[in-house]
């Protein structure tokens, strides 16, 4: 049977951290022949849920060898600014070097392995391990060691700089790699660089920055969020609650994705996926000359006062974002007006942390407006975020039952179309984006 039962204790250790006794990691001998059956292209093995050795394999194949999503732009404005953040257990830091370079570091001193920052974000000339003040410059130089006469004919210090991941930038988003051998971050990207673009206009002229975000944790597997992203088809059942303390105006124009024939899903190449569910909004420049909704008139008319009827009209439209989400393999999703990032922590927990966006330099009267909308589906006393959290945690108990009755992923199969650049299209409601992310998966997992 392909299937593995779960089990309530297993006697798998962890990799990172070897014993004498310790044998071969079990993950690096899976059966690579066998993925493929847990993971077909319209159904996969409730074991991809829970199954310990397979997340560790899942963390070494995909996590420590493609492009992750770590920073925005915005969050490093000078040089010295720097944020902390984690690829799967291996804890970085990004920081902008005095040439206005980005740097993602490992966040390990070189000599004994302790963290040299354990701050959040902030700005700093350099970092200094807190055990034997090692300290380290922004590009990771190894500058000073205390009394360094232990190490003459040791060890050089031009030898022992803090660990750089390959970096790139794509419309401000940052991105990093473990592997230096992997390919251009625009050839990652593909085909979901135009959507990237259109989600980037949401700034109605003026660029877009991070603006606070809301961490928090569920106990399920990273896929099943994974798999949420493009999911629209659970929309108007796990949100009705949301709905429900809207206006109708608004209810109505988000949901009309159940009945529209221009909103659609999109598998974009290389695990991304996109599911447009208001047409109307996908690219902000185009403005249909739609009345400015009720709930905005008292916020256009402040604007009003300073401001063009065009300026107006781009700012109001641009409040609840584009009329898309766009789910970036492995990690981030561009969803409307946030982004989504997940980490991995075990097969059975993941964080979520949901970062809030803004105009920079706009008007703050409506960066608040866009904020407290934010706040109402995605903040943590929100509408949206907790309704989400309770049904993946529902996946993960519920893929304990019948280990060997397939998770499907077939929806719109039979009406799904490909271009000739291999792009798959179907109804919005469909699993397109999934297959997509598990096609990926596949593809990462089954390479030694």
């Amino acid at each position: 049977m392909w299937f593995r039962h779960p089990r309530v204790s297993h006697s798998f250790r962890n990799p990172y951290f070897p014993t004498k006794t310790m044998s071969t990691p079990t993950y690096q001998t899976i059966d690579t022949s066998a993925l493929a059956k847990r993971a077909e292209s319209d159904r996969i093995a409730p074991s991809l849920y829970y199954d310990p050795e397979l997340f560790e394999a899942e963390l070494e194949r995909i996590f420590y060898k493609t492009w992750i999503w770590v920073a925005h732009d915005s969050e490093l404005p000078k040089p010295g600014d720097f944020v902390t953040t984690t690829i799967g257990r291996q804890p970085v830091i990004v920081v902008r070097d005095k040439t206005g370079a980005v740097n993602v570091l490992q966040n390990r001193c070189r000599h004994r392995g302790a963290t040299v920052c354990e701050e959040h974000k902030g700005n700093a000339k350099g970092f200094t391990c807190p055990y034997h003040s090692w300290s380290y410059a922004l590009d990771g130089t190894l500058r000073a060691l205390p009394y360094g006469d232990g190490y003459e004919g040791v060890c050089e210090k031009g030898d022992l700089p803090l660990k750089k991941l390959r970096v790139g930038v794509y419309q401000g988003l940052i991105f990093a790699s473990f592997n230096q051998t992997i390919e251009p971050l625009e050839d990652f990207l593909g085909g979901a660089k135009p959507w990237i673009d259109l989600f980037m206009k949401q700034g109605a002229g003026y660029p877009i920055k991070a603006n606070g975000e809301h961490k928090f944790k569920f106990k399920g597997n990273w896929k099943i969020q994974l798999e949420n992203t493009t999911d629209l088809y659970h929309f108007p059942v796990v949100h009705k609650s949301w709905m429900k303390s809207i206006d109708e105006e608004t209810a109505a124009a988000i949901t009309s994705f159940m009945t529209s024939d221009q909103a659609f899903c999109r598998s974009l190449g290389n695990g991304h996926s996109l599911a447009v569910l208001m047409p109307e909004i996908v690219d902000l420049d185009n403005d249909d000359g739609a009345p400015i909704p009720e709930r905005f008139q008292e916020l256009a008319a402040q604007l009003a006062e300073k401001r063009t009827p065009e300026e107006v009209r781009r700012i109001v439209r641009s409040l609840m974002g584009v009329g898309f989400n766009l789910n970036l393999f492995p990690n981030l999703a561009l969803s409307m007006a946030f982004f989504r990032v997940l980490r991995p922590i075990s097969a059975e927990e993941t964080e979520i942390r949901h970062v809030a966006l803004a105009m920079e330099g706009g008007p703050e009267e409506a960066n608040r407006v866009r904020l407290r909308i934010h706040e109402h589906f995605q903040g943590p006393f929100g509408f949206g975020s907790p309704d989400d959290a309770e049904a993946w945690e529902r996946v993960q108990r519920g893929s304990y039952a019948g280990p060997d009755v397939p998770i499907l992923v077939n929806r719109g199969l039979n009406r799904e179309t490909t271009a000739p650049n291999g792009e798959k299209t179907a109804h919005s409601t469909d699993e397109t984006g999934m297959r997509e992310a598990y096609k990926q998966w596949r593809a990462m997992m089954e390479q030694a």
